[in-house]
């Protein structure tokens, strides 16, 4: 069943505007009285029927109001150090995929991408209409924020707000199933680095504040698989893959 995000939604009925309009008016060719489900992006899903259909809005009756299935039970805010091109792009799309919560580009000390303030709020407009995108594609029941790009000191201070807080370093030895098994509750962080890894520096400082350095096993992964793999891991142990 089509599935659109929309602010404009209570219990009783919904309003698309917009692009989406246009596209279940033009490109779906849908009708009245055709089913569809609408998100209101913080985790309801609406299951409605079309009552009037148009290129500029499509009105809706509200039939049914549920909890959004594809919402997992582990709140997961990614850090991501900036990686080059468009690595970035893909990371965004399959996290928000698997279920990722938030995500927070970080500048690190070996980031060759290192984007002015213009061109970083682009990026980030970009990043957010795929983390849209993504979402609508998977079945989400919200659509993953990525926030503006942080320094390392800020992203390890935010990280320090969540009970649990990891960071993956190649130097690093504990296996990441001996910190989930017990402790993982309902919400955690993950910082990861961009292709040359964290300076000696970095990990040592991330540690000294609390965020725990762990290992993704003895093979050395890409930056835009890393984040992949522990999202995933995470959700395992959550028991929601």
């Amino acid at each position: 069943m089509p599935r659109f995000f929309t602010g404009q939604v209570n219990r009783e009925r919904a309003l698309i505007v917009g692009e989406d309009a246009r596209h279940i008016a033009l490109a779906l060719r849908m009708k009245a009285g055709e089913r569809l489900t609408v998100c209101d992006a913080d985790g309801q899903d609406y299951q409605c029927v079309i009552e009037r259909i148009s290129p500029e809005q499509v009105e809706l009756r509200v039939e049914e109001v549920a909890p959004s299935a594809g919402e997992p039970g582990v709140w997961i805010t990614l850090y991501q150090a900036l990686p080059k091109g468009d690595k970035m792009e893909t990371i965004v799309q399959k996290a928000v995929e698997l279920g990722v919560g938030r995500i927070v580009p970080v500048l690190t000390h070996r980031c060759v991408s290192r984007p002015d303030d213009k061109s970083m709020r682009k990026k980030c407009e970009r990043y957010n209409r795929i983390a849209l995108e993504a979402a609508k594609q998977c079945g989400r029941g919200r659509v993953p924020e990525v926030a503006p790009l942080v320094g390392f000191r800020e992203a390890v201070a935010q990280m320090r707000a969540d009970p649990l807080a990891l960071f993956f370093y190649e130097n690093a030895d504990q296996p990441l199933r001996e910190v989930l098994t017990g402790r993982l509750g309902d919400r955690v962080s993950i910082l990861i680095g961009s292709e040359g890894g964290f300076e000696p520096s970095e990990a040592a400082f991330a540690a000294e504040n609390g965020l725990v350095p762990l290992s993704l096993g003895s093979r050395i992964l890409r930056c835009e698989t890393a984040p992949l793999a522990a999202i995933t891991a995470i959700l395992y142990q959550a028991g929601d893959i």
